[in-house]
């Protein structure tokens, strides 16, 4: 296999492990309360990247610039993790996977920092096809009231923007290394989740062996992998070539709700995927396109090869020297 193919396999395969995600974290909040769940989580990534920089020799220390940035960037990482989690705990795993992909047009909105003018008309009409595909997605059999969990993953893409935004913001320009930043994030999330999953501690326990597989599989594969993969493979990818490939998450995420989950997707909501699909591609290739004529001064001295992202779970950018407005996994 050519490093060029086996690039862009490792990229779909990170896709492909963030799609099922959605499905992962459903069954798991099936059988334990969410808290548990995030605070499972949390540890058991935490433990897998502490072992991970404690077996780099000479790289074991971290930086202010790295704890300065871990610390904030680990709250709102929870927070996007509490809102994503209690709406899938409340929708479709097929829902959940394409209404978060609104992400990637929600962060060029937030994040307007230092580059004149505004964001082009195609931009906007873009936006306004993914709010109809929300709407659609909504809809289920007909239209009706919004349920609670769609709801809630339309506040995680909103939080999840602005956390990509905080973390260009915070590492643009230090000598911030990923992994470390990454244990400083998870560190912050399991210390945060432990008051309030204390007294569920003898359940988790006793849990039985499916659900721990579910967790385990949600901590080291869809956190610890997918972030190290991702990283490796777009230091060796273009930015394009690589938001092609991690942009087919929201598919996997329908591929696996229906494959494994049991979902379906009705005429309405068929109509709301592709059209979410389409808006988020479209979106991402319009702002692509306009951030390349009018590059900030950031953008000139830190060319992006940042992939999009649709997005958390547990991942910064690769490289803290880029700026790139299109999200990355949280």
């Amino acid at each position: 296999m050519s490093d060029v193919r086996r690039t862009d396999a490792v990229l779909l395969l990170v896709a492909i492990v963030w799609g099922s995600s959605y499905l992962s974290a459903q069954t798991a909040t099936a059988a334990l309360p969410v808290l548990l769940v995030l605070f499972a989580r949390y540890a058991l990534s935490a433990l897998a990247c502490l072992g991970l920089v404690l077996s780099r020799r000479g790289a074991r220390r971290w930086t202010r610039a790295e704890l300065r940035a871990g610390v904030p960037l680990g709250l709102t990482q929870a927070a996007v993790l509490i809102v994503e989690t209690y709406g899938v705990a409340h929708t479709t795993a097929a829902n959940a996977g394409l209404i978060i992909s609104l992400t990637i047009v929600l962060t060029p909105l937030l994040d307007r920092s230092g580059r004149s003018g505004g964001l082009p008309a195609a931009f906007y009409a873009a936006t306004g096809v993914c709010v109809l595909a929300v709407a659609l997605l909504m809809s289920g059999n007909g239209f009706h009231a919004p349920r609670l969990g769609d709801l809630l993953m339309l506040g995680a893409a909103v939080v999840r923007a602005g956390h990509v935004v905080l973390v260009g913001r915070l590492t643009v320009g230090r000598a911030i290394r990923p992994l470390h930043l990454t244990t400083v994030q998870t560190l912050v999330g399991t210390v945060l989740f432990l008051p309030a999953a204390g007294a569920d501690l003898p359940t988790l326990v006793h849990a039985d062996a499916a659900t721990w597989t579910q967790l385990v599989y949600l901590a080291l594969f869809c956190s610890v992998f997918a972030f190290l993969a991702q990283t490796w493979a777009v230091q060796r990818s273009s930015a394009s070539r690589a938001s092609l490939l991690l942009g087919t998450e929201p598919l996997w995420a329908v591929a696996v709700g229906i494959a494994l989950g049991g979902e379906h997707l009705t005429p309405l909501t068929g109509v709301g995927a592709a059209l979410m699909l389409t808006g988020t591609y479209w979106g991402q290739a319009v702002e692509r396109t306009h951030r390349t004529e009018h590059p900030t001064e950031k953008d000139l001295t830190c060319p992006s090869t940042t992939p999009p992202r649709t997005p958390p779970r547990d991942a910064t950018p690769p490289r803290s020297t880029l700026k790139d407005t299109t999200p990355t996994r949280t």
